[in-house]
């Protein structure tokens, strides 16, 4: 498939549930379990409500076949603002194509429009494709962060429980009561 017939062009409302369920697939816990972020419908809302001159597609025919989602950042006291590209997926059968380097040329192009110095990106450490797909792009000094998770899942449901039975005896109290 040529990547020729990919128009990259700015995210609209329409496209909202197509990126977010594109992300769904490319982005989930199994795959990438210690993301800091996490992929939902308010992440993509707000990217698109706040930054949305930042918020790419890329459109194959009338399919959307992948994304950009990113933001500016200024620091006070710094004359200097941050590009930062948080989100960036493409379709796996697209992958390949050239796709995600149109995306970030496109988003780069944005960037250097909007006056950033220094553009930031993330990923996982052991996610080797992605570290090649940037270290072409030029980036380079990659920082390595550590994230540490906590699964409370079971501690949860043991508090909702707890939760349930301290309604239903608080119930049964107040019945109790009524009928004395």
């Amino acid at each position: 498939m040529a990547n020729g017939s990919v128009t990259i062009r700015e995210m609209d409302i329409d496209d909202i549930a197509l990126v977010f369920h594109m992300g769904e697939h490319l982005f989930t816990a199994r795959e990438v379990p210690n993301l800091y972020r996490t992929w939902d419908e308010y992440e993509v809302v707000n990217l698109f409500q706040t930054d949305g001159e930042y918020c790419l597609v890329a459109e194959k025919g009338d399919k959307v076949v992948g994304f950009a989602l990113g933001t500016t950042i200024e620091k006070n006291r710094s004359s200097w603002r941050y590009g930062y590209l948080l989100w960036m997926g493409v379709d796996p059968e697209q992958q390949g194509d050239g796709v995600g380097q149109r995306l970030f040329s496109k988003f780069h192009e944005l960037m250097l429009a909007a006056g950033v110095r220094i553009l930031i990106v993330d990923t996982e450490a052991d996610n080797e494709e992605a570290l090649r797909f940037f270290d072409r792009l030029g980036f380079t000094d990659p920082q390595e962060h550590i994230y540490l998770s906590l699964n409370i899942d079971d501690e949860r449901r043991e508090y909702e429980e707890r939760l349930h039975a301290r309604q239903v005896r608080r119930a049964q109290k107040d019945e109790d009561d009524g009928c004395n």
